[in-house]
């Protein structure tokens, strides 16, 4: 799956409303509050600027932009695979960051997927998970959106590296090209906000439970039924047989993972 910000957000649009509170959000006050605000932030904030971007740049062009991103992600994968001993993984993002960064002229064409070599995009809250830590508490972190407190631990690492502020000597290139990252991704979930106002009751706990069971589901963490949803949807049944167990991601934003704001991703 080559954008999961995406995949975040439509696990969002089609898990259940939950009619109370959640066993995983014991910080659900403080995280409505959050939530309430990265409400507003998109609406006045980034949605118009995802809109201004999609309105004046071509398509191949944010494509290609994206792609740079994507192989930024790659790396990071790799680093994260290689910490958890996946041998396979490590050597196939390694492939898709070499053939993408040559052949791909410095990733902006994505030369490896058409070749078969699959996107993992592991993330260090992947990585606490692999070592133990798979429950944890939900968690929404201002502008960048849902998470858990696992994942939130890396989402920092996570977006700045992903967005490759790291590359630039100069504040303002880094900021720039931040900022670009968290247009990007935003611009990706244009055309979703309408679904997700008119099929969620409770837009908080709507996107809370979509997201949580996509990342319990990642990470193999079956959590004990809510009383207020022993029915809950299986994220196994909500998510394409070809896309990888192991496929997260702002992305989110961002996360995608982290994501932005109602995207997703914290890495």
């Amino acid at each position: 799956m080559k954008q999961p910000l995406i995949l975040v957000a439509c696990c969002a649009l089609t898990a259940c409303a939950s009619s109370g509170g959640h066993p995983q959000d014991p910080l659900e006050p403080v995280n409505r509050v959050v939530f309430s605000f990265n409400d507003k932030a998109d609406q006045y904030l980034l949605k118009p600027a995802a809109e201004g971007y999609r309105y004046i740049t071509p398509q191949p062009v944010r494509t290609a932009v994206g792609n740079v991103f994507d192989n930024l992600r790659d790396v990071y994968s790799l680093a994260n695979n290689a910490l958890q001993l996946e041998g396979k993984k490590t050597a196939t993002d390694l492939l898709r960051v070499s053939v993408n960064s040559t052949f791909g002229l410095f990733g902006l064409l994505d030369i490896a997927t058409p070749m078969g070599l699959p996107s993992y995009k592991a993330t260090l809250g992947d990585t606490f998970a692999h070592y133990g830590w798979k429950q944890s508490s939900y968690l929404v972190i201002p502008l960048l959106g849902p998470s858990t407190v696992r994942d939130g631990a890396g989402v920092g690492l996570s977006f700045g590296y992903s967005s490759g502020s790291w590359v630039f000597q100069e504040n303002r290139d880094a900021v720039a090209a931040t900022v670009l990252y968290g247009v990007g991704a935003r611009e990706k979930l244009l055309g979703l906000d309408d679904t997700f106002s008119e099929a969620a009751l409770d837009r908080y706990s709507y996107m809370r439970d979509g997201y949580l069971q996509y990342r319990n589901a990642k990470v193999g963490f079956t959590p004990p039924a809510s009383p207020q949803n022993p029915d809950d949807d299986n994220i196994d049944d909500l998510v394409p047989d070809d896309v990888p167990a192991s496929a997260p991601a702002a992305a989110a934003p961002p996360p995608a993972a982290s994501a932005p704001l109602a995207a997703a991703p914290t890495p």
